[in-house]
């Protein structure tokens, strides 16, 4: 019987907006939920203070269907941030966030069996953002457990350009790798959804988001190039 499978919403983003994912992956025989976020879960953590709040959700979400489904492991979705926060959470070094006294530690990545990122920005120039990220690519860099599959899949459908309808991609391009003039999903280019030693896809014609565009990863085309991945 197929792992079940665990969906991490992206940064500012409500568990409903995935269920049609979690919809498809049901109809295709993973046991699937979605971390139960909703838009204010996500308040505390603006300005790139601690991310604690979430990963505490996540853990609560993973030992829940571990239970249910009477498994030892999971499949690992996350959605933009929520492919980096899933790397917090695999992790056995003490995490505290800006503004964050105590530490927490998760240490799940036996739990993990393959960790799929949906163009998700494992890299960035934001100064809030960096705080996160440098200690994510500082402690584990790269496709980091070995006894965990990583999947990255990045989306090539907008090339950033100074002028109008691509200017948000060609800013966010610039914030996120520090070019511009690139291919990503209009938010992540390429070169930061991809992680050294992962297995890196590239889809043509998705967009980051699932309320963005009606074909994102989690689409039933997309889905096709990356669901063989889940075990």
């Amino acid at each position: 019987m197929p792992l079940p499978t665990v969906i991490l919403p992206g940064y500012l983003e409500s568990a409903i907006a995935y269920l049609p994912l979690e919809k498809s992956l049901q109809q295709l025989g993973f046991p699937t939920v979605t971390v139960p976020l909703r838009r204010r879960d996500w308040i505390p953590t603006l300005g790139g203070r601690s991310v604690t709040p979430i990963l505490r959700q996540v853990d609560h979400t993973v030992k829940q269907i571990l239970l249910q489904c009477n498994a030892s492991q999971i499949n690992l979705i996350g959605h933009s941030a929520g492919g980096w926060l899933s790397r917090i959470y695999l992790g056995e070094k003490p995490y505290s966030g800006r503004g964050e006294v105590t530490s927490s530690v998760w240490q799940a990545h036996p739990l993990v069996a393959t960790l799929i990122t949906l163009g998700t920005p494992h890299i960035s120039q934001e100064r809030w953002t960096r705080w996160n990220l440098d200690f994510v690519n500082q402690n584990y860099p790269g496709a980091f457990y070995t006894n965990v599959r990583y999947v990255c899949v990045a989306g090539k459908t907008i090339f950033g350009q100074r002028r109008r309808g691509s200017w948000l991609a060609y800013s966010s391009y610039q914030l996120t790798c520090g070019n511009g003039n690139t291919w990503g999903d209009g938010i992540t280019p390429i070169e930061a959804a991809h992680l050294e030693g992962a297995e890196n896809i590239v889809i043509e014609g998705v967009k980051h988001s699932p309320r963005s565009s009606p074909i994102w990863y989690g689409s039933p085309e997309p889905l096709q190039a990356w669901v063989q991945y889940l075990v």
